[in-house]
């Protein structure tokens, strides 16, 4: 599965500002209700009550926050950057500065877990993920996670 047909250029924001985790959550519910026509409130209590079960900060500087919403009509991802890391509780206790936001349909089963595990296995590799760091603008970050698939496809 194609990271490029999980997320939009519009689904990017390259230099977001958060002070916690709270705060992180609720600016990724704000975005993702833009890009969804939800509800911000919805998508935040989904996120969060996800993140009550462990911490989706998954290590290396890196959360994978996800959630199911009943009127979602297909999968919708979203990727932040943050100006300055933020402590998300995760697995390794480093602070978290890149942001996978994975939203499902609450009957996709099994495409969500394709989705995470793509997404999980894109952002393991240490050079797509300092590509990521270094890339300043919503199209270059785009540009990586795109151009990742195909190179890893072949």
């Amino acid at each position: 599965m194609a990271l490029a047909g999980l997320l939009q250029q519009n689904a990017i924001i390259p230099a977001m500002k958060a002070n916690s985790k709270k705060q992180l959550l609720q600016e990724l519910a704000i975005k993702a209700s833009k890009l969804t026509g939800l509800p911000e409130r919805e998508i935040f209590d989904v996120i969060l009550q996800r993140e009550r079960l462990g911490s989706t900060g998954v290590g290396n500087g890196i959360a994978i926050p996800h959630g199911k919403l009943k009127e979602l009509p297909q999968i919708v991802g979203l990727f932040a950057r943050l100006e300055t890391p933020v402590d998300f509780e995760a697995l390794d206790d480093q602070p978290v500065d890149l942001v996978f936001l994975l939203l499902a349909p609450e009957g996709a089963g099994a495409d969500h877990l394709k989705a995470l595990s793509r997404i999980a296995r894109v952002l393991r590799d240490p050079a797509m993920v300092a590509k990521l760091r270094a890339s300043e603008s919503a199209t270059a970050i785009y540009a990586c996670l795109s151009e990742e698939h195909i190179t890893s496809a072949a």
